[in-house]
């Protein structure tokens, strides 16, 4: 017998998918990902980008304070003994998103620790299968697979996330460790400028670090960064190393001149790449359609609707503009409530 709703991920849209379908008496099963060590490297294991982050002091209804109690109350055992102590500082990533997982799970979701590898959306019930081989059948799908930052692949890049390197200076910018010092931004596309003038608010300085000598972000945003006072770019230049120490996290930038190979070493806390984001599509080519970027394509306006009646797409997986954890969790509600209604249109509901 086919599943009524099946979500696929496990980020702030899938889970807030899961709550409201689950309180619709939709029964929905989510497909959460697999813990595989090629996931990790990829950034893409279950709890999504959030539980790769630190602080997060930006998601309302969660102030600074101790909620160490609750978390006690709230999470399974088994979970809570694995989980670092809270910091008091808001909500860490991974404690938001396994108060989530378990909020969806009170409600009666159910869940499985595996990743959907292929779908067939040319038929009803849709058919989707894991990892595993195993093959699931579907009346709605939501697919809320989240986008992973990309990064150059440095070790000491990976050996100082959370410690002074990340992928969003809107979660992570106004963090204690960044204010009042220099910071470093890779990329020149629109997305590192904003990036950088976000940061002037907080940063002495920012470095912006671009391979080429101009950049390749639009003109106007091109001229507001570079008329920033704030803003310094150094042209021509790569990161090639991110220097840093185990109790300070990061503490400096090495450069390499992208014409000469020399290098030079810039002192900063932070390092912000911003190169661009990958959605995690690569199962859903060829089977939905997608934007030029290979984001999905949602096809009715303010709905998440997709190229494929009773598939629906929620969070970054579909956004390639706001990309924050509140507009994930309010586009997994909207997936939930579409898919509801369009369920209840076909009389399964």
């Amino acid at each position: 017998m086919a599943e009524k709703v099946v979500i696929i991920g496990s980020g702030p849209a899938a889970w807030a998918a899961a709550i409201y379908t689950a309180r619709a008496e939709l029964n929905p099963l989510v497909f959460e990902g697999a813990l595989t060590e090629e996931n990790r490297i990829a950034g893409t294991l279950p709890l999504g980008q959030l539980s790769l982050t630190t602080e997060v002091e930006n998601y309302p209804g969660f102030p600074h304070g101790n909620l160490e109690a609750y978390l006690d109350d709230s999470i399974a055992k088994d979970k809570r003994a694995i989980m670092a102590p809270h910091q008091k500082a808001g909500v860490s990533g991974p404690e938001l998103m396994e108060l989530m997982r378990q909020q969806a799970a009170n409600f009666g979701t159910r869940i499985v620790t595996d990743d959907i590898v292929d779908v067939d959306f040319s038929r009803r019930p849709f058919k989707l299968t894991a990892s595993d081989g195993s093959t699931t059948e579907a009346e709605a799908v939501i697919v809320a697979t989240g986008a992973r930052a990309n990064y150059l692949g440095l070790p000491s890049e990976e050996a100082y996330k959370n410690r002074g390197v990340s992928a969003c200076a809107v979660c992570d910018g106004a963090l204690p460790r960044f204010r009042n010092k220099p910071l470093a931004v890779v990329g020149g596309g629109d997305s590192a400028c904003e990036e950088a003038s976000y940061l002037t608010k907080f940063a002495s300085k920012v470095y912006l670090v671009h391979r080429r000598d101009q950049l390749r972000a639009s003109k106007i945003m091109a001229e507001r960064t570079l008329n920033n006072p704030k803003i310094e770019p150094v042209w021509n230049s790569a990161l090639d190393e991110v220097l840093g120490t185990e109790g300070d996290g990061v503490t400096a930038v090495r450069l390499a001149s992208t014409k000469s190979g020399e290098t030079q070493e810039l002192a900063a806390t932070g390092v912000f790449l911003a190169i661009g984001h990958t959605p995690n599509t690569k199962f859903l080519e060829g089977k939905l359609e997608l934007t030029d970027k290979k984001y999905i394509k949602w096809t009715v306006p303010f709905r998440t609707n997709t190229s494929v009646a009773g598939v629906f797409a929620a969070g970054d997986v579909a956004d390639d503009n706001y990309r924050q954890a509140i507009t994930a969790a309010g586009s997994g509600c909207m997936a939930a409530l579409d898919a509801e209604r369009w369920l209840a249109e076909q009389g399964s509901h």
